[in-house]
């Protein structure tokens, strides 16, 4: 079974981010299997402007931003056993894993 499998972090918190790529990192190359990453990908941010006041005080507004942290994991010669460790493996609520085979 050497296929590549292909794992998408994504969090708003790039601690969170980084200490879950690393867990990986660290269980899959404790299965024998080769990881290629993490990658980080662009950030994405999000800006909001808002009046600080209604109706008077147009001049007057607040901006607030939303960022997006990214990293990508390929891990080849991937066996049942990486697969079986990455299934069992908890990570922090609030990191979203999309994992391609």
């Amino acid at each position: 079974m050497s296929q590549r499998i292909r794992i998408k972090l994504k969090s708003y918190d790039h601690n969170l981010v980084d200490k879950s790529a690393e867990k990986i990192v660290k269980t899959v190359k404790s299965t024998g299997a080769v990881v290629n990453g993490p990658i980080p990908l662009p950030t994405h941010k999000k800006i909001y402007t808002v009046n600080r006041s209604t109706f008077v005080n147009k001049k007057s507004r607040e901006q607030f931003q939303l960022s997006s942290y990214k990293r990508l994991l390929d891990i080849y010669s991937s066996n049942a056993k990486t697969i079986d460790s990455l299934m069992r493996l908890e990570l922090p609520s609030g990191v979203e894993v999309e994992i391609k085979v």
